[in-house]
């Protein structure tokens, strides 16, 4: 598989399980206690858009 192909397959994957995200960032906030709830909140809808965007290109 060359690199080409790897990217695609992970541009495919992030963007047809963006669940993972929020699991993600519902990590985050729990080790931090709650602490940066809004940066977390902030960087999860960040990290979905891109997601999506991604989804949206052209293989």
């Amino acid at each position: 598989m060359d690199f080409k192909q790897l990217t695609n397959k992970a541009k495919t994957l992030v963007s047809k399980n963006s669940q993972y995200i929020d699991k993600g960032a519902d990590a985050i906030d729990k080790a931090t206690k709650g602490k940066y709830t809004s940066q977390v909140a902030k960087g999860r809808d960040a990290a979905k858009d891109a997601a999506k965007k991604l989804g949206d290109q052209p293989k």
